[in-house]
């Protein structure tokens, strides 16, 4: 493997001094780049994730074209429902599909914690062949979706503004929600691991659905298994964990020993400090629409973001995934402000 040129990221996340504050953007492989489209007009969705050489090629794309400081495999966090057993259809323009969602105990038998060196393999020879491709310009970040944003698309069978069958499972089959977070918080642990082992620097953990929850739902539902996930995996990489709209439950998820936690922009970078603590990174939290501005307002726009956060323990993010309609230029924009500041 080759020594890493570029290690700004990891730097920041181990909480050492940086030249700069480090860059990647979340959904940065893909939608609003024009040669993914061209890949994605010639192959399903399925078939980019599963063959190692277009995973690696879409993953690449972002540090060739960008600029960013890291590249994140292409994949979806719904290839751990697929590999538990749940028919997963992911449809162009419209999302996930999982016609046959979990809806009581009986179903748990449709589903297992697999061998995801299996089961998830095609994975893993992603990462291998980006690492190799990579040939050590910058980390390489793994990820997976947090078991409560799984149950989420597992029970609702389909995307939703409120998951509120999933929440209503919740309150109406507690034991079967639980053991099903389980079994989807051991699979992911091992998935994780084996993600290391391919080559991933560091790993993020989704849960997009997080601030769904109430505070105390937040902790029954899902911190609680994010929490095992991080103390399985915190010691053999940094992690990254986000939780999109949870801010309340920072100083919660600092207590985990996350290295980072990412914020969206419903939260201000002073505010989300004072919560978190001094000894954890921030990641976030330019609201991806605002990268439609013009480039000199994005500009303006970055600058005072850097400064909200301060030089040091952060890195510059997008507060969710990169939009399909940002123009590249914008994109680059983004980036290249944050290296130039």
């Amino acid at each position: 493997m080759s020594a890493l040129k570029n290690d700004l990221l990891l730097r920041a996340l181990r909480g050492e001094k940086t030249e700069r504050t480090p860059v990647w953007m979340m959904r940065q492989a893909g939608r609003y780049l024009p040669d993914y489209i061209k890949l994605r007009d010639k192959y399903s969705f399925f078939e980019r994730c599963e063959n190692p050489e277009l995973a690696t090629e879409i993953t690449v794309m972002p540090v060739d074209q960008v600029g960013v400081d890291a590249a994140i495999i292409f994949s979806d966090i719904l290839v751990v429902p697929q590999a538990m057993g749940l028919e997963v259809q992911l449809i162009e323009k419209l999302g996930p599909l999982l016609p046959a969602p979990i809806k009581g105990a009986a179903d748990l038998k449709r589903v297992c914690v697999p061998d995801v060196k299996d089961k998830l393999h095609y994975v893993f020879d992603a990462l291998r062949l980006t690492k190799q491709t990579l040939a050590g310009r910058v980390p390489l970040i793994g990820f997976a979706g947090a078991p409560w944003t799984l149950l989420c698309y597992m029970v609702q069978g389909k995307g939703s503004k409120t998951f509120d069958e999933a929440k209503g499972f919740c309150y109406q089959q507690p034991e079967v929600a639980h053991q099903l977070l389980q079994m989807l918080t051991d699979t992911t642990i091992a998935y994780l691991k084996e993600q290391v082992a391919a080559g991933a620097d560091l790993v993020q953990l989704f849960d997009s659905w997080g601030g769904l929850l109430s505070p105390e739902d937040f902790e029954t539902f899902s911190l609680q298994y994010m929490r095992q996930i991080v103390a399985a995996l915190k010691d053999v990489c940094p992690v990254i964990m986000f939780a999109k709209g949870a801010w309340f439950a920072l100083e919660e998820m600092a207590a985990t020993g996350a290295h980072g936690l990412g914020i969206d922009w419903s939260i201000q970078p002073q505010r989300a400090r004072a919560f978190a603590g001094n000894n954890v990174t921030l990641q976030g939290n330019f609201d991806p629409a605002r990268l439609l501005l013009p480039i000199p307002e994005i500009e303006k726009a970055v600058k005072a973001m850097l400064k909200a956060f301060g030089p040091q323990r952060h890195i510059a993010n997008l507060g969710h995934g990169i939009l399909p309609n940002i123009p590249v230029d914008h994109a680059k924009a983004f980036v290249q402000t944050v290296i130039n500041n």
